[in-house]
């Protein structure tokens, strides 16, 4: 088992230690998706930390989920984010932006445009928009003819990252959002070559991972998945047909040699530990929302056999979480009422 505070290799580059700063949606940004100096400093704070992988960032204005969340997808939005580059770096951080489209996790009220998704479904429950909380709506199902322009909005942003001056990106293939939403039978049902069977499923996941590893470079990319969670309305279910999907996907994408693979889920699943037995890189592993509170919660996954451990919470509220861990500091307890109000308190303002 590797020490918590060991360096690891990421692709081209070597993490200090081996706690990775989670990615979390936090609605700081400016409503046009451009960062402002808050978002800076929130990121320059927690640049203790192996890696941080950025809140979710849309790839283009149709992918954004959630109000006030940060985009690449123009130029005003690169200039933020080299802003955050400079500050993290200069902290001594690596800086991975994590990209997500959202799919049919969406509504035009935010983004002008009806969601998108494999198939004509409709997300369960609300969401906030800039018209206050309302249903999901229904999702228009993507042409055959327009996937692969998706693609190329997720390598475009992709470029966008390593032209701000960020070290790489995170291809957010979890947690119910688009390219999750092409791996679940309950919302692909497509009868093209991007649905019907598992293959077919991981067939677009495939080609993001591809076409970015090839505009980037594949040691400046790694993919987060989260088999079989229900994430959303995915309702993945253990079972032959899941384990043939994200083996498709891995099949796929294995020779790339990518920076790191990162799974959200269950550490005793099967499928966990499937997966985790057959890839050959690094393993990051987060077992979900504030499992992970203390200092003993790290090293029970390491000694698991993960590579690295992705913090969420913990890094919400001690922006100084490696350092306090190392040195057996008190833990300033996460306020979920400052997750999502805007604002500096508990974002990088904090009362003790």
């Amino acid at each position: 088992m590797a020490n918590l505070f060991e360096p690891l290799e990421i692709g081209r580059y070597t993490a200090k230690n081996r706690i990775v700063m989670a990615p979390m949606t936090r609605n700081r940004s400016e409503a046009d998706g451009t960062l402002n100096d808050m978002n800076v400093e929130y990121y320059r704070q927690r640049a203790g930390v192996g890696l941080i992988v950025t809140e979710g960032v849309q790839p283009s204005q149709v992918g954004q989920a959630y109000i006030n969340t940060p985009g690449l997808h123009n130029e005003e939005q690169v200039r933020g984010w080299r802003k955050v580059a400079d500050a993290v770096h200069e902290a001594g951080g690596l800086i991975f932006a994590q990209l997500m489209h959202a799919g049919r996790i969406a509504h035009r009220y935010t983004t002008g445009e009806q969601p998108i998704s494999p198939s004509a479904t409709t997300a369960p429950g609300e969401i906030m928009t800039t018209q206050g909380r309302v249903p999901y709506e229904e999702a228009r199902a993507l042409e055959t003819s327009e996937v692969a322009g998706v693609v190329q909005d997720y390598v475009t942003a992709a470029k966008n990252a390593i032209e701000a001056g960020l070290d790489g990106v995170e291809i957010h293939g979890a947690n119910g959002y688009l390219i999750h939403q092409f791996l679940a039978p309950e919302t692909n049902h497509r009868g093209d070559e991007h649905g019907g069977n598992p293959q077919n499923r991981a067939r677009f996941a495939v080609e993001v991972v591809r076409a970015i590893a090839d505009g980037i470079g594949a040691d400046r990319v790694g993919l987060r998945i989260s088999p079989n969670t229900g994430a959303q309305g995915t309702n993945e279910k253990p079972g032959p047909d899941s384990t043939a999907t994200y083996d498709a996907l891995l099949d796929g994408i294995e020779d790339l040699n990518l920076a790191y693979l990162s799974v959200l889920g269950d550490a005793d699943a099967e499928l966990t530990k499937h997966l985790q037995d057959r890839w050959n890189g690094p393993f990051l592993f987060n077992s979900g929302f504030a499992t992970v509170t203390q200092l003993d919660d790290a090293e029970k996954i390491m000694e698991m056999g993960a590579d690295a451990v992705v913090v969420g919470r913990m890094l919400i509220s001690n922006p100084d979480l490696a350092q306090r861990w190392q040195d057996g500091s008190e833990l300033r307890a996460p306020n979920p009422e400052t997750f999502y109000q805007g604002g500096p308190e508990g974002y990088i303002e904090f009362t003790d």
